[in-house]
């Protein structure tokens, strides 16, 4: 048994799975089979001799987790009765043990619509006004306080400005609420079972005895809460085994700190290291270009990678006029490529790119999934923005009436009387859509902090490249129209996996996945690195670290274009090619067009 697991893998995988004299920290690199050294060394646990059930194997998603539980269980014909995400593990736990802190064991888990509703209820209960602080973004800041352990009575002395300030009554209320209502939030389940842990010592015990071996997956992504957990789980026998790559640590603004992978040398001082170097997706060009980007970040370790593939094609680099000469580009290389279209991957930094993207998919017939995100004119902002300049151009559209007024009374009479002014004159379409925003005050519902918010005001920016494009209203509003109307159903009718579909995604929606060829879209500065990263080292390395993961999603083929003059957000921009671009090498790559900008591209 243990002979034929190990057989299976290359000798830096072996001794990961084999090392049980401690904590191991296991640096794996992307495509260098990280989730088969935690299955494998699960299974090799296993035969071993250990109870499943003294093993606890965590990870991120449901879908990760299930996947390795199948896989152990194809290995060893069991599964580890503790294995799941951080969260499905906290609250089994509490559901257990729970009721020393006053939880009870038939607690309700709340989603984020259900927090969302309990924030309302609070600052209701407080008289706090919805208008003047967003639910939204009073939740994120409670989140935000959970992740780093901090309570609703602990969070008056970190509260900084009106915001903050206001979230400290909000907080206390909506802990009570959820008291009331037997309810526990996400965040509640990490903070919840470390509070458990800290102050019921013997209950600490028991589950530091029951677990003879801690695996933990993509250490990376986990924030302070969860950090802590591993800490007091791990701390007597010691039997820790975590994998990560702080190069693909792209999750800050979640609360995710790579600096944990570097922490455990403080806490675990005898932890022994073991680089997994050998890649099994990609081409070893595409290897050494992702390398030549990540390797100027100085925070963090760096793996250089080998592949398997050691021939390839070069990084083909594309410089179009503007967006649409970028996207017509890609539709014309995979109509004229050997591939199919479930073997495409087009990757941007913002959801707001995927507009040009799929006007030009829908025009041609190309089937497209976007992950992650919603059809451009399907996204709630934007219809909302389309609502009103429907109503502008026909008062008994109906529909949009419904949904104008759903914004709420008082933008409705505003928008009324904007409306009534504006009677018999002529503006531009882009007039119109800036005009009617600022009066109904439309985009003071959305904070440009909060990642979601910023990635909806991006949108409603990008529906003024469309404005700008069509002066006359009622051309716009035809266009639009029909767009919607050429969109493709989900899937034929066939079933999953079936269907042939390009994939259109942002590159943080594209971590964990691989393509044959991929297209990373919008390298410009300003774009990748995005703008409101410039002014910060820590974020410009993140930015960094997301190039990277874009790349080493490619199998066999990647392309990098930029524009020379990009519309965006309503305006022509001319921002210089990303320097990330500027890392590479002339060895590494091909211009696809123009090979004299090859010599122009470091100006």
């Amino acid at each position: 048994m243990d002979s034929d697991i190990l057989s299976h893998l290359n000798p830096s995988q072996q001794e990961a799975v084999v090392f049980d004299k401690g904590p191991l920290l296991v640096l794996a690199g992307p495509g260098s089979g990280k989730t088969r050294v935690l299955t494998y060394k699960t299974a090799w646990l296993i035969g071993k001799g250990i109870a499943p059930e003294n093993i606890l194997l965590l990870t991120f998603t449901n879908k990760a987790a299930e996947e390795m539980k199948k896989r152990i269980k194809k290995l060893t014909g069991e599964i580890p009765s503790m294995s799941g995400t951080f969260h499905s593990f906290c609250a089994k736990v509490l559901r257990i043990e729970g009721k020393v802190l006053g939880i009870s064991p038939n607690f309700v888990i709340y989603d984020e619509a259900d927090q969302l509703e309990t924030v309302r209820a609070a600052m209701k209960e407080i008289d706090i006004s919805t208008d003047k602080f967003k639910p939204v973004s009073i939740l994120n800041l409670i989140s935000q306080a959970k992740n780093e352990l901090i309570s609703a009575l602990e969070y008056p002395q970190y509260a900084f400005g009106p915001l903050q300030t206001t979230a400290v009554r909000i907080y206390l209320t909506y802990q009570r609420l959820l008291k009331k209502y037997q309810a526990l939030d996400f965040d509640d389940l990490l903070l919840e079972a470390v509070r458990l842990f800290q102050k019921e010592k013997k209950i600490l015990e028991k589950y530091q005895q029951q677990f003879d071996y801690i695996l933990i997956d993509e250490y990376q992504d986990t924030n302070q809460a969860q950090y802590v957990l591993t800490r007091l789980l791990a701390k007597k026998k010691r039997k820790l085994c975590v994998v990560g790559d702080a190069s693909q640590a792209i999750y800050g603004f979640r609360g995710a700190n790579f600096r944990n992978l570097l922490n455990l040398k403080k806490d675990f001082p005898e932890i022994k290291i073991i680089n997994l170097e050998q890649n099994y997706r990609s081409t070893q060009i595409i290897l050494d270009a992702a390398w030549e980007v990540i390797k100027r970040n100085t925070t963090h370790p760096v793996l250089k990678m080998e592949a398997e593939k050691k021939k390839g094609k070069p990084v083909f680099l594309y410089c179009a006029k503007d967006q649409k000469e970028e996207a017509f580009f890609v539709l014309e290389t995979i109509r004229n490529s050997g591939y199919q279209y479930s073997d495409f991957a087009i990757l941007y930094r913002t959801n707001a790119q995927s507009r040009t993207l799929e006007e030009v998919f829908l025009h041609a017939g190309i089937p497209y999934v976007l992950i992650g995100g919603v059809r451009f004119y399907e996204r709630k902002e934007i219809k909302d923005c389309l609502a009103y300049l429907r109503l502008l151009f026909d008062p008994n559209d109906n529909i949009s009436l419904k949904r104008v007024k759903k914004l709420g009374e008082e933008r409705f009479k505003k928008f009324a009387k904007f409306r009534k002014k504006i009677k018999n004159k002529n503006f531009s379409t882009l007039e119109l859509l800036d005009e009617v925003l600022k009066k109904v005050g439309y985009l003071e519902m959305f904070n440009p902090k909060n990642e979601e918010d910023l990635s909806r005001l991006e949108n409603i920016k990008e529906l003024r490249s469309v404005a700008s494009e069509f002066p006359y209203l009622g051309a716009f509003l035809e266009n639009v129209s029909l767009l919607t109307a050429e969109y493709l159903p989900a899937n034929s009718g066939r079933p999953d996996g079936e269907f042939e579909a390009v994939t259109l995604m942002t590159i943080h929606a594209a971590k964990g996945t691989e393509f044959p060829v991929v297209f990373m879209v919008g390298m410009e500065e300003g774009l990748l690195p995005h703008i409101k990263s410039m002014g910060s080292k820590e974020e410009l390395e993140e930015e960094r670290r997301l190039c990277y993961v874009g790349m080493t999603r490619a199998k066999e083929e990647l392309y990098l274009s930029f524009a020379r003059r990009r519309l965006y957000f309503g305006q022509y921009f001319h921002n210089p090619v990303s320097r990330f671009v500027n890392d590479l090498p002339t060895d590494l790559i091909k211009f696809v067009n123009y090979p004299d900008l090859c010599q122009d591209l470091k100006r």
